[in-house]
């Protein structure tokens, strides 16, 4: 018994714009998760110095707590890049 794979049958034309499109999407979710990135470091930015010290942040590590440097499970963003 033979067996056709499905790729086989498709045409070229197909899968060449299924991957444009699988790579349009991951720079619309990596652009979306630098945004929210930036939005979150403004935010905290905005903070006085008690207020970021009461969430155990200095002011120097606000980037790399966003990125995840310091707890890497907290920079985990679905779809996107951690770092950008």
């Amino acid at each position: 018994m033979s067996m056709i794979s499905s790729t086989a049958t498709e045409p070229a034309m197909s899968r060449r714009s299924g991957g444009l499109i699988r790579w349009l999407s991951l720079r619309v979710l990596a652009l979306a998760a630098h945004r929210e990135r930036r939005a979150a470091i403004k935010t905290l930015l905005e903070r006085d110095d008690r207020e970021l010290r009461d969430i155990g942040l200095l002011r120097s590590q606000i980037e790399d707590a966003v990125g995840g440097a310091l707890n890497p499970a907290m920079g985990r963003l679905q779809g996107g890049k951690v770092r950008s």
